[in-house]
């Protein structure tokens, strides 16, 4: 398996950057994670770094070296992150929860499965141009799949219905397995990139450059064009089976990985309790959740 990964996040007009990212992967299977923290509600970097701290813990035991279900492992594994955030807010005694979108994406085989909560986006930029993208969970993005005009501009466009952290059991979507072709390119993004840039400049920039150029630059045009107002912006893509030019696009080779190595960018960060909360009975109670759950879905298949 070969790819080119490039990720950046810029605080933008913000007081403290709340959006997560990384990736992790192992001889056979890659997994590629964005969170976005949510403003608005107490320790939103917390969420999110407790989301993709569960999702690379729980990739870690699972993937040897590939998931058996790429999207049942994503489902319990979405679920089993929200767990531990409300368990997180239980143990400090919270009035409010933190909460976080997700968006997350499993590629191996020659196949693409993703999950998303809220409205951290996922783009497929195929020979130019857009294979496909998430649909928000948020009442705008509703209310235009209902074919209703635009919402005013004064209105808060941006409110979610569904989110890891919520008193409630979020909602989330599955995609895939989608066949790869050579030179497809996946992004992950937090809405400080699509709130200033339409589809089609994302697209363009996508397609107009290796991921470790063009990512840089959209992220820039997003901060000028918001100015001063700017949402974090945070990006990660990936450009699947570079051609000949690999090596000058900080490509990938997972094939001299040896069985049972996991390589991961996503580091423990922030206070010792969070990284208590994700001790061995944790990740094994929610590995037990997970094999549930796939087991489960196999037998609905029969």
């Amino acid at each position: 398996m070969k790819f080119s990964v490039f990720q950046v996040s810029r605080k933008g007009g913000r007081e403290k950057n709340e959006d997560r990212m990384g990736y992790c992967y192992t001889s056979g299977s890659g997994l590629f994670l964005l969170a976005d923290g949510m403003g608005g509600h107490p320790e939103g970097e917390v969420a999110a770094q407790m989301a993709l701290q569960t999702l690379s813990a729980l990739y870690q035991k699972q993937a040897r070296p590939l998931l058996p279900q790429a999207a049942d492992f994503l489902s319990a594994a979405l679920l089993s992150a929200h767990d531990q955030i409300l368990r997180y807010a239980a143990k400090h005694g919270m009035l409010d929860t933190p909460r976080t979108t997700l968006v997350a994406a499993v590629v191996q085989g020659n196949s693409a499965t993703w999950v998303h909560c809220g409205d951290s986006r996922l783009y497929v930029v195929r020979d130019g141009a857009l294979l496909t993208r998430t649909r928000d969970h948020s009442y705008a993005e509703q209310h235009r799949s209902e074919g209703g005009a635009q919402l005013p501009h004064a209105m808060n466009r941006n409110v979610l219905y569904t989110c890891l952290g919520s008193p409630v059991k979020p909602q989330f979507d599955i995609t895939g397995p989608i066949a790869l072709h050579q030179g497809d390119k996946i992004m992950l993004c937090s809405d400080g990139l699509w709130d200033s840039l339409d589809d089609a400049a994302i697209v363009r920039g996508l397609a107009s450059a290796p991921v470790s150029q063009a990512v840089p630059d959209l992220v820039e045009q997003a901060l000028r064009k918001a100015g001063a107002r700017s949402d974090n912006v945070t990006v990660l893509a990936i450009e699947w089976e570079t051609p000949d030019m690999f090596e000058s696009t900080r490509g990938i080779s997972t094939e001299a990985i040896q069985p049972g190595v996991f390589a991961s960018s996503i580091q423990p960060q922030g206070p010792e309790s969070l990284i208590d909360d994700l001790d061995d009975a944790a990740i094994e109670r929610s590995i037990a959740e997970i094999n549930e759950a796939i087991r489960k879905a196999a037998a609905k298949r029969m």
